[in-house]
């Protein structure tokens, strides 16, 4: 299947995995919103919602720019409008916007603690409410979000608390939407990287150049998405993907073309176990 002429909702898809997942989409021919902050240049980060559309269009895609902070659920009900009457409907949401801090509860202040559950759980739920009653009207609806497996071991809990609870929670979402919108053929699932991937966020939050060299380009999360997303939506729903696992399945054998750094050890994210030859992530 193909995503031709198909319409997505991304949140936060400026840069990074978001504009991955897009561009890749966009070679098919897909219409494609990028609802996000970004709207200046950065004086650091690469991309702003302008830029990633001039690169979706250049694509094969057809791009909408929207100013959005997903927390504001009377913007992003607007921003969801303006996407259906532009193109014609919603077939795919992606639940992609983040906020990370990886610190421990008596480091990380209640502002920041109150960022990364209102973009990460909050802005999840406001995304599918508002794009839900597009979707159930769409021939193969999907919701995507990038967000970890299930888990209640308490090591994935124990370096960053309110980071990781902010995170499951989008997953947990994954969980509840999957069974409650199954009987209406919505699919709805989660896609999370095995290793690290090579972006502003790891380069700037979380281990600098030397943690980019041990990644994986967002290509690798654009392509397992497409692979997700081109599923007829009955088919599955309410599964926790990782990347690599969801190409393999789809007959990737040469994962090296997505290493940030050939030759490079590859570091597994945090949230996922190391496989052999991987080095585990240091928290």
């Amino acid at each position: 299947m193909s995503l031709a002429k198909k319409t997505i909702f991304i949140s936060g898809g400026s840069r990074g995995i978001g504009l991955a997942i897009a561009l890749r989409a966009a070679r098919d021919g897909a219409n494609i919103a990028i609802a996000a902050k970004t709207a200046e240049p950065h004086s650091k980060l690469e991309g702003t919602i302008y830029t990633a559309a001039e690169q979706i269009e250049q694509a094969g895609g057809r791009a909408l720019p929207l100013i959005v902070d997903i927390r504001d659920e009377n913007r992003v009900a607007e921003a969801v409008r303006e996407t259906a009457e532009r193109f014609g409907g919603i077939d795919i949401l992606v639940n992609n916007a983040s906020a990370i801090r990886t610190t421990g509860t008596l480091e990380t202040p209640v502002s920041r603690y109150d960022l990364m559950h209102g973009v990460n759980g909050r802005g999840t739920f406001v995304c599918s409410q508002a794009c839900l009653p597009y979707l159930l009207k769409a021939d193969n609806p999907h919701i995507l979000t990038i967000s970890p497996p299930l888990t209640h071991e308490a090591k994935w809990f124990s370096s960053h608390p309110p980071y990781s609870i902010a995170k499951y929670t989008m997953s947990l979402f994954t969980l509840a939407l999957a069974a409650e919108f199954a009987e209406y053929g919505v699919a709805v699932n989660s896609l999370w990287p095995r290793t690290v991937i090579a972006t502003a966020a790891v380069l700037y939050e979380l281990g600098g150049e030397g943690m980019m060299a041990g990644g994986r380009k967002p290509e690798i999360m654009g392509d397992a998405a497409h692979a997700i997303l081109t599923v007829p939506s009955r088919l599955w729903t309410g599964k926790f993907f990782i990347d690599d696992e969801v190409l393999m399945a789809a007959g990737t054998r040469d994962f090296a073309q997505y290493d940030a750094k050939r030759g490079e050890p590859l570091i597994t994210d945090f949230f996922v176990e190391a496989l052999p030859g991987m080095k585990g992530f240091s928290h």
